[in-house]
């Protein structure tokens, strides 16, 4: 079995994979003090939980945009499932990702990015702009001929509406949801269209510009926490991919687990 890991700005999210079968998954909020010990305790009591033995756990494969957290997941796969951690991005390792990836400075292209463009680029083989939403709202645009040649970066749905709770002392906390209308009749009706239709705009109005920037076809994928509920407004949006960087990392240690 195969212990995936996707260290995210918000949450850690932990999978693991039976062959090419996912058996589960499961997050914890990131928190860059976290010890190896408190990862391996948690994590091991919620596989029990979920049926899985531990001890069958062979490989582990990880990809972090935090870090200060890769010291401890390291040691969380030593010592709870004695296996060595293959780090997306490690500079050690001459990983084979199936990707160039053609911007100015490479090193500067986030993990998960990367695993993204991978995973997409091997399901579709065209080019395609992948919407990923998490702490940021990122966009990342792979060639018809499987190149990793940029994107866009913008403020994540929940950090915009934390920002906007917090710089505005009387407005209230609201959740993130489709409102019933455009119009709000009240501070929270008029808060939640802001934010599902302001990131509707940003979604459209950005892949948009992509597109017209490209002068190819391209197919857009969605992918990250909140992506079911913004495919459901954005008919741009082609395919709806909530795993989609779980299942690249298990690809990549495929490709890759030689050099471990």
């Amino acid at each position: 079995m195969l212990l995936v890991i996707d260290a995210g700005n918000t949450n850690v999210v932990f999978a693991v994979f039976e062959g090419n079968t996912l058996a589960g998954q499961w997050r914890i909020s990131t928190d860059a003090r976290r010890t190896a010990d408190e990862y391996g305790v948690w994590l091991t009591q919620v596989l029990e939980h979920a049926g899985i033995v531990p001890a069958k756990i062979t490989g582990a494969v990880l990809a972090s945009v935090v870090p200060q957290a890769i010291f401890d997941l390291r040691q969380l796969a030593k010592r709870y499932f004695h296996t060595e951690l293959l780090v997306i991005g490690d500079p050690r390792l001459k990983l084979d990702t199936g990707v160039g990836v053609l911007i100015d400075n490479p090193a500067e292209v986030g993990a998960d990015r990367l695993v993204n463009a991978f995973a997409a680029w091997k399901r579709y083989k065209q080019a395609l702009i992948v919407v990923d939403f998490g702490t940021a709202t990122t966009f990342d645009v792979v060639s018809k001929e499987g190149n990793y040649i940029g994107g866009v970066i913008a403020p994540g749905v929940n950090l915009s509406l934390d920002a906007l709770q917090k710089a505005a002392a009387k407005l209230p906390t609201v959740a993130i949801q489709k409102p019933v209308k455009t119009i709000g009749t009240n501070t929270i009706g008029a808060m939640q269209s802001g934010i599902y239709y302001g990131y509707v705009g940003l979604i459209e109005g950005i892949a948009g510009r992509i597109k017209a920037e490209y002068g190819h076809n391209m197919k857009v994928i969605a992918t990250g926490g909140l992506a079911s509920l913004y495919a459901k407004a954005c008919p741009l949006i082609e395919h709806l991919e909530p795993d989609l960087t779980i299942y690249g990392l298990k690809d990549l240690y495929e490709m890759n687990k030689g050099l471990i």
